[in-house]
């Protein structure tokens, strides 16, 4: 005899789990819906002899001398400003030694936001990630005659100096962005450099000057 009655099948825990793979499997992580490729990495170079600093754009696949380094971005990416920032690229950096040969020192990826996690190994000069951009003020390899890897020049809006930069103080130059005493004046022969001693009003008695004093025994 059957009843009019249908009675719910209980849920077993591997009918609960294909469910919840379902679900899980139909959402986005917009994070990485959002990740945007860029066409030009932004490096920071330091000359650590010299405390030399330069801010320099290279194209993705492009390589770049800076120094005795050769920099090869493969890609860049960043976020949207509506997502949490996070500027990363994969990175290549060569080695120029003293025989002329090429040595890669470096392979990985750089993040803009912790530069210390993507050290390169050299005890001269030190590049970074700065930034990801669409476009830079070089020319494309493609508009430049030479496929030889370029120079690393700094940007047209760091050329002139960065905004605030400190100035030399009075009797310094700046020499690579740190201030340096200049050379004193030589001593002219035969005889010292006289200096102007300001009076103080405190000068002795002049013994051979007359007074209306009275002399006493």
């Amino acid at each position: 005899m059957c009843s009019g009655e249908s009675t719910a099948r209980p849920m077993t825990p591997l009918r609960s789990a294909l469910l919840a793979a379902l679900v899980a499997g139909s959402t986005v992580t917009p994070a990485s819906a959002e990740k945007v490729a860029n066409k030009v990495a932004v490096f920071t170079g330091l000359d650590k002899i010299t405390g030399r600093i330069i801010t320099f754009d290279v194209y993705i696949d492009e390589t770049v001398q800076f120094g005795a380094l050769r920099v090869t971005p493969r890609v860049c990416y960043d976020r949207p400003p509506t997502e949490p920032a996070q500027t990363d690229a994969f990175v290549e950096v060569d080695e120029i030694t003293l025989d002329n040969q090429i040595k890669r020192i470096f392979t990985g990826w750089m993040f803009a936001a912790s530069p210390g996690l993507n050290a390169v190994e050299h005890p001269v000069y030190d590049v970074w990630l700065n930034d990801c951009r669409q476009e830079s003020d070089v020319p494309p390899p493609g508009e430049r005659a030479g496929g030889a890897a370029r120079e690393a020049k700094p940007n047209e809006a760091n050329a002139s100096g960065a905004a605030g930069a400190p100035e030399a103080p009075v009797g310094a130059d700046m020499v690579g962005g740190v201030p340096v005493p200049r050379d004193k004046p030589p001593i002219p022969p035969g005889g010292a450099i006289e200096e102007d001693v300001p009076p103080t009003g405190d000068e002795p008695a002049n013994p051979d000057a007359g007074g209306n004093g009275e002399i006493l025994d």
